[in-house]
């Protein structure tokens, strides 16, 4: 009787050896599997998207002297933008003796009211380049003056595409303007910032004062 029973006890214990070997690799196994199936459907982390920059009205201008134009505050670009074109031109640090000449003319409501221009306005160093005895003259002369002022305005807003060709003036008389963003001329002055931007007008900073005839 002890012998029947060492050897059922000893066969006992082999059979549940063996099963528990055999539970063991098919655990092993089974996780194996779901560590693949999970790795393979895992996603790719999604790649994050860089910002983008935010525009600025500088980004439309063109030529070597919109480099003096502050990079903030009133007087810069994005200043400009959000004022009516003689407000604007009184921020920018190129047309002082223009905004005083407007002033004088008596234009400022007029230019600030309208609700679209192309604006040709001469630098400081343009007006200096008139002889002082012949620009205190304009100035004091308002009817001049301003035969004078409108005559660098046209009454509508022209990119720089649309702005070449002839050009009726406020004045009523004409300006030819020719070339490109690489090199633009009004009536042979060179414009030395082109295309900017203003709430009511497009503004081509130039460096001579145009004459009507």
């Amino acid at each position: 009787m002890k012998r029947t029973t060492l050897r059922r006890t000893g066969a006992s214990v082999a059979t549940l050896a063996a099963l528990s070997i055999g539970l063991t690799a098919c655990s092993s196994e089974d996780d194996s599997s779901a560590e693949e199936t999970t790795s393979e459907e895992a996603p790719a982390p999604a790649e994050e998207e860089e910002p983008e920059a935010e525009a600025s009205a500088g980004d439309q201008t063109f030529g070597d002297a919109c480099s003096a134009v502050p990079t903030n505050g009133q007087g810069s670009f994005d200043g400009m933008v959000d004022d009516p074109v003689a407000t604007a031109a009184s921020n920018n640090p190129l047309l002082g003796t223009l905004v005083t000449a407007v002033g004088e003319a008596g234009l400022v409501d007029t230019l600030n009211d309208a609700e679209a221009l192309t604006v040709f306005a001469p630098t400081d160093d343009a007006f200096a380049a008139i002889p002082e005895e012949d620009l205190n003259a304009v100035l004091a002369d308002q009817e001049l003056l301003t035969s004078i002022l409108t005559y660098h305005v046209v009454g509508q807003q022209l990119d720089p595409e649309a702005v070449v060709g002839e050009q009726e003036t406020l004045q009523g008389g004409t300006v030819t303007v020719e070339g490109d963003t690489e090199g633009m001329t009004v009536n042979g002055a060179n414009v030395l910032c082109g295309n900017i931007p203003t709430a009511n007008a497009t503004v081509y900073v130039i460096d001579t004062v145009l004459m009507p005839s």
